[in-house]
């Protein structure tokens, strides 16, 4: 029962570093003057996104890197379809004219430059430091976009802002907590797995996958049901570019990824493809409705079906 017991507690984990992350975020984005949306879509995305790097650089250290590309191919996947898809079935999402121009974009050229950096059939340390140097440059212009924007700054909750260390506390103590229950999650839900027989690439694509996107989930969740949607499509947006970006390209600093046939035909292909997929709904009234949001969550069913009937 032990890796059961660490799946629950991981999921506990979870809950309750995500209520204090998203607390604190939302703390500091008032004091500082920024938008949500801003912190969301830096410390909060680089913060969720902790469980992928660990799991990333383990894999390229015990040459199982593949293992890594699959880990963010069916990460992003979920980030969009399933959590930003469920987020948007509870709630419609208003998105801002600044995700349109510049994390639209970005998301969708971090995409379609892993699928032409992975043409080769290895993900180099060369390849690495250009997705590190992507990362370094979508930081830079969502600051400089959250800086320079002439929209009013965010709406002031009903209670003051708390203290500055309870805030900080609460993010680094959000954060930390999210990884560590991350871990247990993950490493609860690959004994089940491994007992119930799943094959090692179903593992990646989907216990790892949606294991290592539970901050993601639980973090979205919270912040929708809290009411802080800017910091919940932030935090989803910028997860899905640091994650090939920042995550891969560390990764792949540390060893050479090497990617497999599969990868290359199927997954990297249609990680793209989803990304590509938001460009018409995101512009198309500047919102995800309730229904395409539902659409969204029955894509990941019929992906994750297919998954699992042609891959096991």
């Amino acid at each position: 029962m032990n890796q059961y017991v660490l799946v629950a507690a991981g999921l506990l984990a979870l809950v309750a570093g995500a209520e204090a992350l998203v607390q604190g975020g939302a703390t500091i984005a008032t004091r500082l003057g920024v938008s949500p949306l801003l912190v969301g879509l830096t410390v909060v995305s680089i913060g969720t996104s902790l469980p992928e790097l660990a799991v990333g650089i383990d894999a390229a250290l015990n040459d199982a890197g593949t293992m890594a590309i699959g880990n963010i191919a069916g990460t992003n996947i979920v980030n969009i379809l399933l959590i930003l898809g469920m987020s948007a079935a509870m709630v419609p999402l208003v998105l801002h004219r600044r995700t349109l121009r510049v994390d639209l974009p970005c998301m969708v050229v971090s995409a379609i430059a892993l699928l032409i950096l992975c043409a080769g059939g290895t993900l180099s340390r060369f390849d690495g430091a250009v997705l590190l140097i992507l990362a370094v440059t979508y930081t830079g212009l969502v600051i400089r976009a959250d800086l320079t924007s002439k929209s009013s700054p965010p709406e002031a909750e009903e209670a003051p802002p708390g203290p500055w260390p309870t805030a900080l506390l609460q993010l680094g103590g959000g954060i930390a907590v999210v990884v560590l229950g991350a871990d247990w999650l993950v490493d609860g839900a690959v004994q089940v797995a491994t007992d119930l027989n799943v094959s090692e690439a179903v593992i990646g694509l989907t216990v790892l996958a949606i294991g290592t996107s539970a901050p993601e989930l639980v973090t979205t969740l919270v912040s929708t049901a809290r009411g802080n949607r800017d910091l919940a499509i932030g935090n989803l947006i910028g997860s899905s570019v640091y994650n090939i970006t920042l995550i891969l390209g560390a990764t792949a600093m540390v060893a050479p990824i090497p990617v497999d046939d599969d990868l290359l035909r199927i997954d990297i292909p249609l990680m793209t493809a989803v990304a590509l997929l938001c460009i018409p709904v995101f512009i198309s009234g500047r919102r995800i409705s309730r229904l395409e949001g539902a659409a969204f969550v029955a894509a990941y069913a019929v992906y994750l079906t297919l998954l699992l009937v042609f891959r096991t």
